[in-house]
C-alpha cells in the first residue's frame, strides 16, 4: 500500500479538491501538475511548500495587480527545437512568444514576495526576454505575419500580377455580349486559379480549360486561354513567397532554439510558480488558514470543503499524550463527516493549502493517511462487508508506522456484535503499541469504557439534543456519547408500537455505560446551571456596588464644585482687599507714614493670603482623594470586564496605593489620557510632560500615574492558601504558576475538598504549550480519590479546564 494510495485520497475526496485547486491555474499545464501532485510527507517540504504559498497570498492581499493572464502550453513544443533546420508554424510561435512574455510578469509579481528563497528563485532565473523579441519581430501581436521587408518585393509583383488579372476578367464581366454567356458576373477559383463561371450551352464561345462542372451540368468553371498565363505567373510568385515565409521562420526558429536549454529552465520555473499560485489563489478565495505544525491534532471550528454553506463547524483535538480518539454517538450525527474532515485536512495540510477553519489549528506531518470508511463489500470478488473492511484494516496495520494518521470508521461492524468488539479492542491494542495516531468510531458500548480504562486513549462524541430528537453535529471531546438509536427510529417514522416494545427491551438491558453517559450529562448540565446562576449574581452585585460608589462620588464632586466656588470668590475678594490695601498704603505714604501702619498693613495681607492658600490646598487634597476613588471605581470595572472575559475566573484584588509624580514617570495626561513621560517640575503644582515630540505643561491634577496593573497586560489570577484555609475551591486557578507550586496547590485543594465533603471541582490550567495540562492529568491519574477527571465543555473552557469528580 502507497504512504498516499488513490483508495485512500478517493475515500477522503482529495480528488476533488486537488481538481478545484486546478481549475484556480491559468495553465492547463500547471492545472495537470496540480493534478498529479500528492501531499508531502516529510516535515521541511510541508514547511517551505505552506511558506511560498502563504507569501504569494500575501500578495494577493496586498491589493497589486495580479497576474491572471493565460498561459498556453508549449511543452510539447520544446522536442521540436532539438531537432536542426526545423521551423516552427505561425500559431506555435506565437505560443512560446506569449508564454515568455506572461510568464515574466508572473515571475516579477512574484518576485516582490516576502518570502527570500522565492523571490532568490525568481531573480535566479534564466532571462529569456530574447525570445519574445525575435517572435514579434515576425509576429504581430495577433499572432499574423508582418509584411517584412523581405516579402516586400515578392508581394509588389503579386499585386502587379492580380492588377492585370483583374483587368483581363473584366473584360468579360463588363461586356454587355461576354456578360449572357456568365452565370455569374464574380470571377470564382479553382485549385488557386481564377475561373469564369459559363453557362454550359456557351461552351463553345470561350476558349479555355474547364476545371469543374457543376452538378446540374447547367455551368462550367472555365479558365480562359490568355488568363492561364497570369495565373501562372501568380502561382510561382506565390510559390517564391511561401518559400521565403519558410526561410524566414526556420531562421526565427533557429534564432529561439539557441535559448532552448535556458527555456525549458524557465519553463519548468513558470509552471511550479503557477501551481503555488493556484494554491494562494484557492486560499484567496476559500479565505482558509494555513495550520500550524506541532505534535498535537487540533482543529479548530472545522468546516468540511465540499459541503459548502451546509457544513457544521467541529472542533476537534488530541493532545501530543493521546494516540487514539474513539467518537460514539447517534447515526447521522456526524462522526463520518468528523472522520473525513480530519483526514482530508492533513492531505490538505501537507498539499500546501489554506484549511477552512480559523486561525490556531495545528497538524502534524504525517508519512502516510490511512483510511477504512464506507461499505467495502464485493459480489465479484466474493467479499462481505465484514470480509472487505478486515482485509483493508490488515493492509493497514502492516504500512502504519508511529508517524501515520489511520481512520477507522465503524471499527467491529459487521458481524457479531461480541465478536467484533473483541477484534476491534485487539486491533486498537495493536496499533497503540505501535503508537499509530488513530481516530476511530463505534456503536459498540463496550468500547466506550475502553476509552476510560485505556492510557492514551480519549473518548468523544457526537451531541444530540434530546428536546429535539436530532443531533447538533458538535464534537464533544472527553465523553462518550449514546447511539440513540431507538429516537432516531421514531423519529424516521417507525410505527409507535415498535417503538414503545423496543423502549421497554432497553429498559431490562440498559448498559450500565448508557446510565453513566446519561448521569455524566445531567451532571454537566445542573453544574453549568449553577455555574452560570453564580456568575450572574456576581455580575448584578459587583453591578450595585459599582452604581452606590458612583453615586457617592458624584456627591462629593458636587461639595467640591460648592467648595471650589467659595474659593473662588475668597481669591476675588483676595484681589479686591489687596487693592484696597494698596490705596491704603498710597494714602498713608502721602500722609503721616508711621512704622506701626506699615506693619499693620502688610500682616493683613499676609493672613488674608495665607487663608485663602490653605483653603486652595484643603480643596486640591479633595480633589485628589476624589480622583484616586475614581480610579479605584475605573480599575475594578476593568478587572469586572477582564472576568467576564474570561469566564467569570478573575479574581478581585484590592486597588493599589497611588504612586507619587517624579521626574521619569509614566503617566496619562490632560482630558484625552495621552501617554506621556513626566521630565521636570514646571511652575507651582504643574509639570512638564513629553508626549510623543511634544513637550506640555500639566497641572499635577490633571496627571494619573501609571502603575503596573495599569499596563495592558493580562491579569495574573492568584490562589488562595489552601493550607492555610481549608476551603476548598469550587474553581481553582492555576494559571501563571509553575508546575512544582500547580501541583501543590492541587494536593492541598483535593485534601481540602475531602475533608469538607466537596464531590466535585474545576481545574483552570490554561492550554498554552500543554505542559501545566499533562502535569495535572498525570497527577489526577495517580490520586486515589480522584474517581473521573474530564475536559470542561468547549463554552467553559475546553482544554484550558478540566472537571474533577471525587469518590
Amino acid at each position: 500500500m502507497n504512504d498516499f494510495s488513490l483508495k485512500t485520497l478517493g475515500l477522503l475526496e482529495f480528488d476533488a479538491i486537488r481538481k478545484r485547486v486546478a481549475e484556480r491555474a491559468v495553465s492547463e499545464e500547471a492545472a495537470r501538475c496540480v493534478l498529479e501532485d500528492l501531499p508531502l510527507r516529510d516535515s521541511e517540504s510541508v514547511g517551505q511548500l505552506k511558506t511560498q504559498v502563504n507569501a504569494i497570498l500575501e500578495r494577493i492581499n496586498s491589493g497589486d495587480e495580479e497576474k491572471r493572464d493565460s498561459i498556453p502550453d508549449i511543452g510539447f513544443l520544446l522536442p521540436k527545437l532539438m531537432v536542426e533546420g526545423t521551423a516552427l508554424e505561425l500559431d506555435e510561435a506565437y505560443a512560446i512568444g506569449i508564454f515568455v512574455e506572461r510568464g515574466l510578469a508572473l515571475k516579477a509579481w512574484i518576485a516582490k514576495t516576502s518570502d527570500p528563497g522565492l523571490s532568490e528563485l525568481c531573480l535566479a532565473t534564466p532571462d529569456c526576454a530574447a525570445i519574445p523579441r525575435e517572435v514579434f519581430r515576425v509576429l504581430d501581436r495577433e499572432g499574423r505575419l508582418r509584411d517584412l521587408p523581405e516579402f516586400a518585393e515578392i508581394n509588389r509583383r503579386i499585386h502587379k500580377l492580380n492588377h492585370d488579372l483583374e483587368t483581363m476578367i473584366s473584360r468579360y464581366t463588363q461586356d454587355e455580349d461576354s456578360r449572357r454567356m456568365l452565370q455569374s458576373t464574380v470571377p470564382s477559383q479553382r485549385d488557386g486559379r481564377v475561373v469564369l463561371a459559363l453557362k454550359a450551352n456557351f461552351r463553345g464561345r470561350v476558349k479555355g480549360i474547364v476545371h469543374e462542372v457543376s452538378a446540374s451540368g447547367q455551368t462550367l468553371f472555365v479558365e480562359p486561354a490568355e488568363v492561364v498565363e497570369r495565373n501562372n505567373d501568380i502561382l510561382i510568385e506565390q510559390r517564391r513567397l511561401d518559400a521565403e515565409i519558410l526561410r524566414v521562420l526556420r531562421e526565427m526558429t533557429s534564432h529561439i532554439a539557441e535559448h532552448r536549454a535556458d527555456l525549458e529552465r524557465f519553463h519548468k520555473l513558470i509552471i511550479s510558480l503557477e501551481t503555488l499560485h493556484a494554491r494562494a489563489r484557492y486560499a484567496y478565495e476559500t479565505r482558509g488558514h494555513f495550520a500550524l505544525e506541532g505534535n498535537a491534532l487540533s482543529l479548530k471550528q472545522a468546516r468540511h470543503p465540499l459541503l459548502g454553506s451546509s457544513a457544521v463547524p467541529i472542533d476537534f483535538s488530541m493532545s501530543g499524550d493521546i494516540n487514539t480518539v474513539i467518537i460514539t454517538g447517534p447515526n447521522t450525527g456526524g462522526k463520518t463527516v468528523s472522520l473525513k474532515t480530519v483526514g482530508l485536512f492533513a492531505l490538505m495540510n501537507q498539499f500546501g493549502l489554506a484549511l477552512p477553519s480559523d486561525e490556531g489549528s495545528i497538524l502534524p506531518v504525517f508519512d502516510g493517511v490511512y483510511a477504512d470508511i464506507g461499505d467495502e463489500q464485493s459480489l465479484s470478488q466474493s467479499l462481505s462487508t465484514f470480509s472487505a473492511h478486515m482485509t483493508n484494516i490488515s493492509s493497514i496495520i502492516n504500512a502504519a508506522t508511529e508517524k501515520s494518521l489511520v481512520l477507522l470508521d465503524e471499527l467491529g461492524s459487521g458481524t457479531d456484535p461480541e465478536e467484533g468488539s473483541a477484534i476491534a479492542m485487539a486491533i486498537l491494542d495493536h496499533l497503540i503499541e505501535k503508537q499509530v495516531r488513530l481516530i476511530t468510531t463505534t456503536h459498540h458500548g463496550i468500547l466506550k469504557n475502553y476509552g476510560y480504562t485505556r492510557a492514551r486513549v480519549e473518548n468523544a462524541s457526537v451531541e444530540f439534543d434530546g428536546r429535539t430528537l436530532s443531533p447538533t453535529f458538535r464534537i464533544v471531546m472527553g465523553l462518550p456519547g449514546e447511539s440513540r438509536a431507538v429516537d432516531i427510529a421514531a423519529r424516521n417514522g417507525l410505527q409507535p408500537n415498535i417503538v414503545s416494545r423496543a423502549r421497554s427491551y432497553l429498559a431490562d438491558e440498559r448498559s450500565d455505560v448508557s446510565a453513566l453517559i446519561a448521569g455524566l450529562k445531567k451532571k454537566h448540565e445542573e453544574l453549568d446551571a449553577g455555574e452560570s446562576a453564580r456568575r450572574l449574581e456576581e455580575q448584578r452585585l459587583r453591578e450595585e456596588r459599582r452604581k452606590v460608589d458612583l453615586k457617592e462620588l458624584r456627591i462629593k464632586q458636587k461639595e467640591l464644585e460648592i467648595k471650589a466656588g467659595e474659593v473662588s470668590k475668597l481669591k476675588r475678594l483676595l484681589e479686591e482687599s489687596r487693592k484696597t490695601l494698596e490705596n491704603l498704603v498710597r494714602e498713608v505714604k502721602e500722609g503721616e507714614l508711621t512704622r506701626e501702619k506699615t506693619l499693620k498693613v502688610k500682616e493683613f495681607l499676609r493672613d488674608l493670603e495665607q487663608n485663602a492658600t490653605g483653603a486652595d490646598a484643603a480643596i486640591e487634597e479633595e480633589r485628589r482623594a476624589l480622583l484616586e476613588a475614581q480610579q479605584n471605581i475605573d480599575a475594578e470595572s476593568a478587572a469586572e470586564d477582564a472576568d467576564k472575559a474570561g469566564g467569570g475566573k478573575a479574581k478581585r484584588t484590592k486597588p493599589r496605593s497611588k504612586p507619587r509624580i517624579m521626574p521619569g514617570a509614566e503617566v496619562l495626561a490632560g482630558e484625552y489620557r495621552r501617554r506621556g513621560t513626566v521630565l521636570r517640575a514646571d511652575k507651582k503644582g504643574s509639570w512638564i510632560v513629553e508626549i510623543g515630540s511634544l513637550k506640555m505643561s500639566f497641572q499635577e491634577q490633571e496627571l494619573i500615574p501609571l502603575t503596573p496593573s495599569t499596563e495592558a497586560k493580562k491579569p495574573i489570577i492568584s490562589t488562595p492558601d489552601l493550607v492555610s484555609s481549608a476551603n476548598p475551591q469550587f474553581e481553582l486557578s492555576l494559571r501563571g504558576m509553575r508546575v512544582e507550586k500547580a501541583l501543590e496547590t492541587l494536593q492541598h485543594q483535593l485534601d481540602a475538598a475531602v475533608l469538607s465533603g466537596l464531590g466535585s471541582f474545576s481545574v483552570v490550567h490554561g492550554k498554552g504549550d500543554g505542559i501545566l495540562q499533562k502535569a495535572v492529568h498525570d497527577f489526577l491519574k495517580t490520586q486515589s480519590v480522584v474517581a473521573d477527571y474530564y475536559f470542561s465543555r468547549p463554552e467553559h473552557g475546553g482544554f484550558g479546564r478540566t472537571e474533577v469528580a471525587l469518590k
